[in-house]
């Protein structure tokens, strides 16, 4: 699945970063969240059990779990509306 999600959001242009290091993924969040990150997706193992995406967004936290098409679809609104 994560492989999956980094293809589909690199073939929409859309910039991306894996985090596969053997940390727990509060750790991971907090990290992210300091960085400034605007999303961040979780594809742990609920979510591939689910086929879905746990996305998280900056200072408004857990926005919750969406199918890919639906968060690709909310970003590449987002960045039009920006542009």
């Amino acid at each position: 699945m994560p492989k999956k999600c980094l293809k589909q959001f690199k073939s929409n242009n859309i910039r991306v970063e894996f985090d596969d290091r053997n940390e727990k993924v509060g750790y991971k969040i907090r990290e992210w969240e300091v960085k400034k990150v605007p999303f961040m997706v979780i594809c742990g193992e609920k979510e591939r059990s689910a086929g879905n995406i746990s996305v998280r967004q900056h200072k408004k936290g857990d926005l919750g779990a969406l199918s890919l098409s639906e968060f690709l679809s909310k970003i590449k609104d987002e960045i039009k509306n920006k542009l």
